[in-house]
């Protein structure tokens, strides 16, 4: 047999200001023809499905690897590009296809890239088997679910099960490829954009859909809870429901129906409300042990963030908090200032705020900082962590910029602080630190959680923010909750 594997994942804040070519989605050497070997061990999809076709003995073929840090819509011509290699590959003939997507990826010519993508697939192979692994921020559309075989979705946030969502979602069809099932899918879609701050599957709500669905499970092939992403602007943004069944098409619209309405009924346990920001920091600058995560989630880069917001940090510096580590602040012209200025000499610059946000109407403020550079790095890294287990990272050129209280990591690219790795590979131990601030929303849980002693929400300045009243929403179907009370469903 022969398998096509491809990864093509992008989640795309449509009000962010943050471009997305094809060069952000690593060098195009490692996008093109990638090297399985690479992703071997590694915990993500791609990587079941690789494992999959292995113990099948089939011929795999990997015509594309591509996967960005969300931001703002993706070039026209990256998409064409990434989906083209994947349309080639089928076009060459194959017997199953397995796709490690994200599903909330909207380019400049198409608001639904996956649905699109799959739609010409299927012009293509008709009756190919398609498997799906999707992020649980997936806002599905009757595009995807309508061409492609099987989908499964994360049901961990922070996303510590991807590699077990490409084995469940690739496993239905290696059964269907044997006759040993015969995958029927339904899905559903709520009138509702959570918060993504109370997706979170370790606490109620998410938890009691999670949990719902792992139990429909028993009597089905795959059944995933998708959050959605609120912060894409295009009209099927929201939660819905996928079910997998073996040739119980009834059956699967019934488990749609059901996990809807109770996603439904615990709509308003789906908001997020936060608190002032000079009242967290004062809360943090309270508290007695450390380290104190300082979450700084309007500006997080996994959501589209610009990652050079510092309203946060200036409030920090105001409030007088010491032994502060910051990771990190994106701002390639600061590094490059710093990497010339080099190791052990002083510099004053104007940190950050390099990005105007138009969408939320804010312009970029730059903080001017003196401190000195204590270290120059390559900004790559391997997580340790459960998030992205063996996938190497990288920051771009990195340098630390010790301003006294505070310990900047400062960055050329965005990147996530879902790992440890992003302090200790430039030799900073976060464990000694009273304070670690990070531009996170979840994500930071999976390996900062389990040495914080406390964790305090900063509501500052950014486009990944939770009050949708400052965002103009065009396309989004209307009326929807929470933007309308009344909505029914």
């Amino acid at each position: 047999m022969r398998f096509v594997i491809g990864m093509m994942k992008h989640e795309t804040n449509t009000f962010s200001p943050v471009p997305t070519p094809l060069a952000s989605s690593k060098q195009e050497a490692d996008i093109f023809e990638p090297q399985a070997q690479a992703f071997q061990g590694t915990n993500t999809a791609l990587a079941a499905f690789i494992d999959l076709a292995r113990k099948e003995g089939a011929e795999i073929v990997t015509p594309v690897a591509a996967s960005a840090w969300p931001s703002g819509p993706v070039d026209a011509d990256a998409y064409r590009a990434i989906s083209e290699a994947i349309c080639r590959a089928v076009a060459k003939g194959c017997d199953a296809l397995f796709l490690d997507l994200h599903g909330a990826m909207v380019s400049q010519e198409t608001d639904d890239g996956e649905g699109t993508l799959l739609q010409r697939i299927r012009r293509i192979a008709p009756n190919l088997p398609i498997a799906v692994a999707l992020d649980l921020h997936a806002n599905i559309t009757e595009e995807m679910v309508a061409n492609c075989t099987a989908i499964a979705g994360y049901q961990t946030y922070p996303h510590v099960d991807m590699y077990e969502t490409g084995k469940k979602a690739g496993q239905i069809i290696i059964e269907a490829l044997h006759r040993k099932a015969s995958p029927a899918m339904a899905w559903m879609s709520c009138p509702m954009i959570p918060h993504t701050l109370r997706m979170g599957t370790s606490e109620p709500p998410m938890s009691n859909l999670v949990a719902a669905a792992r139990a429909e499970e028993r009597n089905a092939l795959a059944v995933s809870v998708f959050g959605g992403f609120p912060l894409a602007d295009i009209s099927q943004a929201g939660l819905s429901v996928v079910a997998v069944t073996d040739g119980d098409r009834d059956r699967a619209e019934q488990i749609c129906r059901t996990m809807s309405r109770e996603a439904w009924r615990l709509r308003k346990e789906f908001i997020y409300r936060g608190e002032p920001l000079l009242q967290s920091v004062n809360r943090a600058a309270r508290t007695k042990e450390g380290p104190v995560l300082l979450i700084d989630h309007a500006d997080n880069c996994a959501s589209g963030g610009t990652q050079d917001t510092m309203a946060v940090v200036a409030e920090v510096i105001r409030q007088g908090l010491d032994n502060v580590a910051v990771g990190s602040i994106r701002d390639p012209e600061a590094v490059a200032a710093m990497i010339k200025a080099g190791v052990g000499n002083k510099i004053t610059l104007p940190l950050g705020g390099k990005m105007d946000m138009p969408s939320i109407g804010r312009k970029g403020e730059p903080l001017e900082l003196t401190g000195r550079v204590r270290v120059i790095s390559d900004g790559r890294f391997v997580p340790r962590g459960p998030m992205l287990t063996g996938v190497a990272q990288d920051m771009g050129r990195t340098v630390v910029l010790d301003a006294g209280p505070l310990e900047f990591v400062v960055s050329e690219k965005n990147h996530e602080p879902f790992d440890l790795g992003i302090f200790r590979s430039v030799g900073i131990e976060p464990t000694a630190k009273r304070y670690l601030l990070l531009k996170s929303r979840i994500h930071y849980r999976a390996g900062f959680l389990p040495i914080a002693k406390t964790i305090v929400e900063c509501n500052g300045v950014g486009v990944t923010g939770s009050d949708y009243t400052q965002f103009k929403f065009i396309k989004l179907r209307r009326p929807i909750f929470p933007l309308e009370q009344n909505t029914e469903f």
